[in-house]
C-alpha cells in the first residue's frame, strides 16, 4: 500500500492521538494542509506563526501532551524561531512541521526559501530535513520520542513540497537513536548517602524547579517536605509543584522572590534542587548562592550538574522515580525552630506595597483576583512587572496552572499561550494577565479567540510604559527614561470593539470588584484594561549580578523617599 508523504504524515500525527494542531497555510505546506482538510484533527488558524508556536507551548503545558504547528516555509518558519527557543529554554514539548521549497530548489535562493534546519539546529531538540517520502516514518517516530522521553523540547521537521506529493510503501518508522535515547535513564547516585546528608540537616530547604511541573513529582516533593519539616521554595517555572497556600511554602525565590525564601538561602545549611537550574535569576552570584549550605542536585539532565552552582551530592533521573525510590530513606523530623523562624521573616518582611484609594495598585488588583477566582484559574501571562506581580500574589496550589515564559522571557508568550491551554481544558477558567508592552506583540489572536469563541479571559494592566524596564532606568539610570514609555498607545476597548469582544476599562480601586466580575460574567472572551501608575515597582528586588544579601525591599526605597 502506497501513500504520499502528506497522508503519511498525517496518519502518523493520528497514530499519536494528536487531536488539535495551530497552524498557518502557505504554498510549501499546501499538500499537508489538504490532507488536512478531511481530517478528525481540529486545526486553530492562527494570525501569526509565533503564536501557533506559543499556542502549542500552552496546550502542551496544560494537556502534558506534545503540542504542534504546522507552517509554510521560508518567513513561515522563521516566523517560529521565538517559539521553539523559548520551548527549548524551559523545556517544553512541541513539534513544529514546517513545509520547504520542493527538494530540487533547495540551495537556489527560491522563493521563500530559507535554511530552517540550519536555523533551528541550536533551538531544537531534535531536527530534520526531510529530503523523501521513504524517510518520513523513521524521522517523525525519532522526533517523537525525542518529545517524550528525557528533558522534554522542540522538535521541528522540514517539510519539502515534492516529499509530501511523493509516494511511499515505508509507512513504518524504524528509529535509528542511541538506547538512551528511547527510555527513561536508571537511577544514578547513592540514595542512601544522599538522604543522609539531609537527614543530618537542621535548616535544610526544598529548591523546587518547572522540572518538577514537568516529571509531575508534586505529591513526592509534598511528602518529602511534611515528613522532614523542610520549607520549600518555588522558582518562577516551579510554581504549582507544591501548594503556594502551604504553611512550608516560602514563596518564590530570587531577583523579585520573596524576602523569606531568600533568606532562607542565605541562612540554610542544606539546600536541595528538585528540577531546578541554578540560574541566575536566582543565583546571581554562583559563589554567594546559600554560602554555608551543603549543596545537592536531582535532575533527568546530566547536563544541568555544577553547571552554575557546584553541589556536594548528586542523583540523576526522573525527578519523580527517583524521590519514590529517596522518600523511605528520608527520616521523620521536627525541624519546627527552623520553620518558626522562617514564619518569622514572613510575618517581619511580607510582600509590600503602598495602597491607594485614587489610582488602582496592581498588586491589590491580583490579590483580589487571587480572592474571587480562589485561586482555582489557569493563568498565563508574559513578561515584565505584571509577570512578577502574579508571581508573588496569585498563589498556585496545583501544577500546570501557571504558564510563564522562564528562560527566554518572551514578551508576546502570554496571550496565545493561554488561547492554547483554553484549548487543552475548555472547561477550565483561563486568564491571560499582560501588559500593554507584551500584549501589543501578539493581538492580532483576538481574531483567533474570536473566530472559535475560545473563553480566555484578558486582563492588561496598562501603564503606558515597559514596566520592568522603566523601574531599572529610574533604580539604575537616573530616571533616564530612554524609549520606555508608550506614548501612543490605542484605546484598547474600542479595539474589543472591533472583534467583538466584550471590553471594559477600570481606573479606580472602586472599581476592581465590578470589574472582575464583569471579565468572569461573560460566556466567550473578555477583556478588563487596568490602568496602573507607571512608577509602580516590584519589590522586593535583586539588582542583577548581585546575591541574595544585596535584597532591596519596599521599605527600603519607601524610608529614603519619605
Amino acid at each position: 500500500m502506497k501513500k504520499t508523504g502528506a497522508k503519511l504524515m498525517l496518519d502518523l500525527l493520528l497514530s499519536h492521538e494528536v487531536d488539535v494542531v495551530f497552524g498557518y497555510p502557505g504554498g510549501a505546506i499546501l499538500p499537508f494542509y489538504d490532507e488536512l482538510y478531511n481530517s478528525s484533527i481540529k486545526h486553530i488558524l492562527v494570525r501569526h506563526e509565533q503564536g501557533a508556536v506559543h499556542m502549542a507551548e500552552g496546550y502542551a503545558i496544560v494537556s502534558r501532551k506534545p503540542g504542534v504547528a504546522i507552517v509554510t516555509s521560508g518567513p513561515g518558519a522563521t516566523n517560529t524561531v521565538t517559539g521553539l527557543t523559548d520551548a527549548k529554554m524551559d523545556s517544553i514539548p512541541i513539534m513544529v512541521i514546517s513545509g520547504q521549497v520542493p527538494t530540487s530548489a533547495i540551495g537556489s535562493d527560491a522563493f521563500q526559501e530559507a535554511d530552517v534546519f540550519g536555523i533551528t539546529i541550536p533551538i531544537t531538540k531534535y531536527n530534520a530535513l526531510i529530503k523523501s517520502a521513504d524517510e518520513i516514518a523513521d524521522v517523525f517516530e525519532e522526533a517523537w520520542i525525542m518529545l517524550t522521553q528525557g528533558r522534554p523540547g522542540p522538535v521541528l521537521l522540514d517539510f519539502p513540497k515534492d516529499v509530501q506529493t511523493q509516494e511511499t510503501e515505508k509507512l513504518q518508522g524504524k528509529v535509528r537513536l542511541a538506547e538512551r535515547f528511547l527510555k527513561k535513564p536508571p537511577i544514578q547516585g547513592d540514595l542512601e548517602k544522599f538522604a543522609e546528608a539531609l537527614n543530618k540537616a537542621e535548616r535544610p530547604l526544598l529548591y523546587v524547579g518547572g522540572g518538577a511541573i514537568i516529571s509531575g513529582a508534586s505529591q513526592e516533593i509534598r511528602t518529602i517536605a511534611e515528613k522532614g519539616m523542610i520549607p520549600v521554595t518555588c522558582t518562577l517555572k516551579g510554581l504549582g509543584a507544591f501548594p503556594g497556600s502551604h504553611i512550608l511554602s516560602l514563596g518564590m525565590p530570587g531577583m523579585h522572590g520573596t524576602a523569606a525564601a531568600n533568606k532562607a538561602i542565605l541562612e540554610c545549611d542544606y539546600i536541595l534542587s528538585l528540577g531546578a537550574r541554578f540560574d541566575d535569576r536566582v543565583a546571581g552570584v554562583p559563589n554567594e548562592f546559600a554560602p554555608n549550605a551543603v549543596k545537592a542536585h536531582i535532575d533527568i539532565d546530566p547536563a544541568e550538574f555544577n553547571k552554575r552552582v557546584k553541589v556536594d551530592y548528586i542523583l540523576h533521573g526522573d525527578l519523580r522515580e527517583v524521590l519514590q525510590a529517596l522518600i523511605p530513606f528520608i527520616e521523620k523530623k521536627d525541624r519546627s525552630e527552623w520553620v518558626k523562624h522562617l514564619e518569622e521573616y514572613k510575618i517581619k518582611y511580607p510582600l509590600e506595597y503602598e495602597d491607594s484609594e485614587k489610582v488602582i495598585k496592581p498588586q491589590r488588583f491580583i490579590k483580589r483576583l487571587y480572592e474571587i477566582t480562589q485561586g482555582k484559574a489557569i493563568v498565563s501571562t508574559d513578561v515584565g512587572q505584571h509577570q512578577m506581580w502574579t508571581a508573588q500574589y496569585y498563589l498556585f496550589d496545583e501544577p500546570n496552572r501557571w504558564l510563564t515564559s522562564g528562560g527566554l522571557g518572551t514578551m508576546g508568550f502570554g496571550f496565545p499561550a493561554a488561547i492554547g491551554a483554553a484549548i487543552a481544558k475548555p472547561s477550565d477558567l483561563v486568564i491571560s494577565i499582560s501588559g500593554d508592552g507584551s500584549f501589543q506583540m501578539c493581538m492580532q489572536e483576538l481574531a483567533t479567540i474570536r473566530q472559535y469563541n475560545i473563553p480566555v479571559k484578558i486582563v492588561l494592566l496598562n501603564n503606558n510604559f515597559l514596566g520592568m524596564v522603566r523601574q531599572w532606568q529610574e533604580l539604575f539610570f537616573n530616571e533616564r527614561f530612554a524609549e520606555s514609555e508608550y506614548q501612543f498607545n490605542p484605546d484598547f476597548v474600542k479595539i474589543m470593539e472591533a472583534y467583538n469582544i466584550p471590553g471594559r476599562r477600570i481606573e479606580k480601586p472602586n472599581q476592581i470588584d465590578e470589574g472582575i466580575e464583569f471579565l468572569l460574567s461573560e460566556n466567550g472572551p473578555s477583556f478588563l484594561e487596568v490602568v496602573i501608575p507607571a512608577e509602580e515597582k516590584v519589590f522586593p528586588m535583586i539588582p542583577a549580578g548581585k546575591s541574595q544579601k544585596d535584597m532591596i525591599l519596599f521599605s527600603d526605597i519607601y524610608k529614603v523617599k519619605k
